[in-house]
């Protein structure tokens, strides 16, 4: 005997494809209104045509410096002369931050650090021995290595890797 109610016999089977189907519909819904949300999160693509930034270093002769634009701030690229190189290895520095040349550079020839003084912000200015900071005198060597002044750390080095002879990528890829 079939189990009935006043609208006719009950059939357990149907009813757990309506419980199922309802549940599927639900997620389907809640999805579909999460993701704006989610997508909403994701860099802007202005935000994200400036993650990575493409140079060529071919017209850069060396003992010459190229300033380029990373993520709004300003990058120096050196390519540096044998002495340069000499005089970058022969010291680490000061002994406020002491940093072995080998360490910041990928490609002995070419230095690559973000050009904001690590004490207030500042633009340093290219000189022969490297960079100086005239708002507080901040001197940097041509391994972008604190020398003197207020600054307390070295020019910091952007993330890059090199995409071809010529050719860097500055940015995480």
């Amino acid at each position: 005997m079939t189990d009935t109610t006043d609208d006719g016999p009950i059939d357990p089977e149907r009813r757990g494809f309506l419980e199922k189907a309802t549940g599927i519909v639900a997620g389907t819904g809640i999805a579909a209104a999460s993701w704006p949300f989610i997508q909403s999160m994701n860099p802007s693509r202005d935000v994200a045509s400036h993650a990575t930034t493409d140079v060529s270093l071919a017209g850069i002769a060396p003992g010459e410096a190229k300033t380029v634009s990373w993520q709004g701030k300003p990058v120096f690229i050196l390519h540096r002369t044998p002495q340069e190189i000499a005089a970058a290895r022969a010291s680490d520095g000061s002994d406020k931050d002491p940093a072995a040349d080998a360490t910041r550079v990928q490609e002995p020839q070419w230095l690559v650090v973000i050009g904001i003084c690590t004490h207030l912000g500042c633009v340093p200015s290219r000189t022969q021995q490297g960079w100086f900071c005239p708002c507080h005198g901040s001197v940097y060597d041509n391994s972008g290595r604190i020398l003197r002044g207020p600054a307390p750390r070295n020019l910091d080095v952007p993330p890059y890797h090199f995409a071809g002879a010529d050719d860097i990528v500055i940015g995480k890829v």
